[in-house]
């Protein structure tokens, strides 16, 4: 039997077992400072110092200097890899993240002025008074720092491509059938309106922490200091990183306000999915052309192939990431009794799919960026079958008051491709005055397009509004 390589490899990026950290790290390294086991810790630091100077104000813990709370402020921000690496280190003898991330700051405080608060870190705490925190902040700031700028970013394409085809005629196409016209700015106008509600949504919506002990009831804080209003102080501490407080709890904050942060994600990446496959479509149409890139190939067997495959890796990225979410609103809500350590590990992996939604986000900009219309042939499809007309013929004769017009029309059109003089030879055959049907044969496939043009224009002045600060 062939023997394979079975020693450890060196943790590189050729040898990650995703590819999140492999063979895409150079595209999602932004989220390495907030999600990575290194982003987790330098949190928890943060949360725990912030926790001290609150004991502090509230005289639990002496008076701190200026300097001393300053110092304190800054730990998290202060913490390096290395640091992180004793930190892991401690962890192998405790077989508990926040129990070594506690012992690492005691150490941190021995031989400073600090030393004499030793015995109030994690003071009355429960791990998940500080995971909980932790993991919103991260969140809250992986969403206003890399998520909210990609997408962003990927709005303005939009609009852009919006204001510049905002005049040019489209056949839409309804069950993937020719319907009525539009415009090409038009359709990318109703993309960018979508996306951008979704984002202000996300952008504003509020995460909740806790800070309740061990059962949800303070117990611990309220039996040592019972002369102290814990549950203001509890209040006061969640309300400093930006969150609404929960008092209502068991050992862990309920997720349903990350579940639902969460769900943000998903309907944004189903919008981002929507628009990959109309835009895939657009090009196996020839209606968009892809721009050539010297030295890249299409295919392994085929030459003169340009595959969209920007969009194919978005939407593969997408359904990745809405596949995580999905399994975080089923099994996050759930924990036996006051709590069970299942949701661990799944909140830890949040990373994944924030991971493969800034890599599709990044996909989908690269490949817009790589298309433009083909507005010739654009044009040619939307005046090959002038029934597209039909519409207008009918709901015409129904101003006039001509009987059942819908199945006159039907009757005419249904089924048949239409060329321009059979479509004036079809206007002939209709119960109208040689006025009414002069007037429909004026009428163009690149002339009906109802007030498309300033809905666009709407729909980009509200975007634009939206985001004014």
């Amino acid at each position: 039997m062939e023997k394979r390589q079975r020693q450890p490899l060196p943790l590189t990026e050729l040898t990650a077992i995703t590819i999140l950290d492999g063979r895409n790290r150079t595209d999602v390294a932004e989220l390495a400072p907030y999600v990575s086991e290194f982003g987790i810790i330098k949190t928890r630091v943060e949360v725990e110092a912030r926790y001290l100077v609150a004991l502090s104000d509230v005289g639990v813990v002496r008076p701190l200097t200026p300097l001393e709370k300053k110092k304190l402020l800054s730990f998290g921000e202060r913490i390096s890899p290395s640091d992180a690496k004793k930190i892991k280190k401690i962890e192998e003898e405790t077989d508990h993240d926040v129990k070594a991330m506690e012992r690492a700051f005691r150490a941190m405080l021995s031989g400073t002025s600090m030393e004499d608060l030793t015995e109030k870190i994690h003071f009355g705490l429960t791990s998940e008074d500080v995971n909980n925190i932790t993991y919103r902040l991260i969140l809250k700031r992986v969403t206003q720092d890399v998520s909210l700028p990609a997408l962003d970013g990927f709005v303005d394409d939009l609009l852009g491509d919006a204001k510049a085809y905002k005049e040019t005629p489209m056949l839409a196409r309804t069950h993937g059938q020719a319907a009525v016209p539009t415009t090409l700015g038009h359709e990318i106008a109703v993309f960018a309106r979508r996306l951008n509600r979704q984002v202000r949504q996300l952008e504003k919506y509020p995460l909740e922490g806790k800070l309740t002990g061990a059962v949800g009831n303070l117990n611990a804080l309220n039996d040592s200091y019972p002369d102290i209003d814990w549950i203001s102080f509890a209040q006061n501490f969640v309300r400093s990183f930006g969150f609404s407080p929960n008092l209502t709890t068991t050992q862990i904050a309920p997720y349903e306000d990350m579940i639902e942060y969460f769900q943000h994600y998903s309907r944004i990446n189903n919008i981002l999915l929507d628009f990959d496959q109309d835009v895939w479509r657009y090009i196996s149409d020839h209606w968009f052309t892809q721009e050539l890139k010297e030295g890249e190939a299409g295919s392994s067997t085929m030459p003169q192939k340009i595959n969209p495959i920007k969009f194919e890796n978005s939407e593969g990225n997408l359904g990745k990431a809405n596949a995580i979410f999905e399994f975080f609103s089923r099994k996050l809500p759930v924990s036996r009794l006051s709590r069970d350590l299942s949701d661990s590990t799944v909140i830890r992996e949040m990373g994944a799919p924030l991971g493969w939604s800034l890599l599709a986000y990044k996909n989908t900009r690269r490949g817009l960026a790589r298309v433009f219309p083909n507005t010739k042939l654009i044009a040619r499809a939307l005046n090959e079958d002038w029934s597209i007309l039909s519409e207008a013929a009918q709901t015409r004769m129904r101003r006039y008051g001509i009987e059942d017009p819908y199945s006159i029309m039907k009757e005419l059109t249904r089924g048949k491709q239409v060329g321009r003089k059979e479509w004036f030879r079809i206007i002939d055959q209709l119960p109208l005055t040689d006025e009414q049907k002069k007037d429909l044969k004026h009428l163009t496939p690149k002339g009906y397009i109802g007030q498309a043009v300033r809905l666009t224009e709407m729909a980009i002045e509200e975007i634009e509004s939206s985001r004014k600060k």
